[in-house]
Parts: C-alpha cells; sequence; structure tokens
C-alpha cells in the first residue's frame, strides 16, 4: 500500500479539514479542551483530496477485510465515501441512519442486503467510536456480519481502542494523530514548542490546559 499516512495527513493540513492550535484550544462538547479540531466533511469539496481518500479507503479495506460483501456508510460524513469506495471496489453499499426511521418500515439500515453478509462501515473520523459502534450494533441487529470500520483520519484516544475491543470490531484509519501532528511540525505548521503540547493532549485528554 502506497503511503496514505502521510499523504493524508498533509491534504487534510492543506485544505483545512484539520486546525491546529495548541496555544489557544478549541473547547469539544463535551468540555474537553483540545488543540485541534477536524472537520473532514469538506473533503468531498475537493477532487484530488477525495478521490486520494477513497484510494486509501479501498485498498486499506482490501489489505484488512478482503472478506468484505458490502460497504456501509456511517450518516452522514461517511455515506459519500462509502459511495466512492463501494464504487471502486464494485461492491454494494447501504448506509446507516443515525436512528431508525420514525414512519414507514422504520428502517436504519437504507439500501439491499442479506442478513449474514460481511459489512464493513465507513466514516469520516473516529474520537471515541461511540457513533460508528452505535451504527455498528444497529447493523448487526438487522442481520449483518459486521467485520470492520474504516475510517479518514483517528485522534488514537484510548476510549476507541478500549469501546472497539468491547465491541470486538477490528478498525483501522488512513491516518491518525500522531501522524498529523509530525507531518505539521515537518511542513513548519506548527513549532517545535507547539508540537510539545499536542503530544501532551493525547496522552491525558481529560485533564490536558487545565
Amino acid at each position: 500500500m502506497p503511503d496514505y499516512e502521510t499523504q493524508i495527513a498533509t491534504d487534510l493540513l492543506s485544505i483545512g479539514a484539520v486546525s491546529l492550535r495548541p496555544s489557544a484550544p478549541f473547547t469539544w462538547a463535551s468540555g474537553i479542551l483540545s488543540p485541534i479540531y477536524t472537520d473532514n466533511r469538506i473533503t468531498i469539496s475537493y477532487p484530488a483530496v477525495r478521490t486520494r481518500i477513497a484510494a486509501g479507503l479501498a485498498a486499506l479495506i482490501q489489505a484488512k477485510f478482503p472478506a468484505v460483501a458490502v460497504i456501509g456508510g456511517v450518516a452522514t460524513a461517511g455515506i459519500p465515501h462509502a459511495a466512492l469506495v463501494a464504487d471502486r471496489l464494485n461492491k454494494p453499499m447501504v448506509y446507516l441512519r443515525s436512528k431508525p426511521k420514525d414512519h414507514g418500515a422504520g428502517k436504519q439500515i437504507e439500501g439491499a442486503f442479506e442478513p449474514g453478509q460481511k459489512l464493513v462501515l465507513i466514516d469520516d473520523l473516529l474520537s471515541t467510536g461511540g457513533s460508528v459502534l452505535k451504527a455498528a450494533e444497529a447493523a448487526r441487529k438487522e442481520g449483518a456480519d459486521v467485520i470492520g470500520v474504516v475510517a479518514i483520519f483517528s485522534y488514537q484516544l484510548p476510549a476507541a481502542t478500549t469501546n472497539f475491543a468491547a465491541a470486538d470490531i477490528p478498525f483501522a484509519t488512513l491516518t491518525n494523530y500522531t501522524a498529523l501532528i509530525h507531518t505539521a511540525a515537518a511542513n513548519g505548521t506548527v513549532t517545535p514548542a507547539e508540537l510539545t503540547l499536542l503530544k501532551t493532549w493525547r496522552e491525558d485528554p481529560e485533564h490536558w490546559g487545565k
């Protein structure tokens, strides 16, 4: 596989999908102070970037989950990437709503699939894994065999590793927090002192900056 880790980290920084502010941190909805803010939704607006992401995710799935039969997009940010990947791999695609429809058949999975088919879910970002694991649980309830999750980027938070292990679902990402901050340091986006601050955040995000 090509070195998507560095390339995609560079892409995310160059288009502003990721912002790094170790000296003036963001506040997440959870109350955590964070030196990083990520909005991978804007990647779909850049053809070259979204093409590299699709190629990378397709290659990642083929390498890690070759038995996949169906590609699933997690609403909403994972859906466009799932469509591009499903097309590349010539696989059926479904998408997972955040909750069942409150009318009609009340479905949470949209698209055609057979019970027992092996499904890989795609999301744009992994923090603790909570939203994508809820989607995986819903897919399992409707008969899908969820064999893995892939995403563009991971914060590499310990909670994600714990949560995926508890759900017994492996996951993989194209790039991650470590690769991104070192790429930012290499291209001069952050200073050596800021790089040190960025490293310490991941070690204890709940108490960082307080």
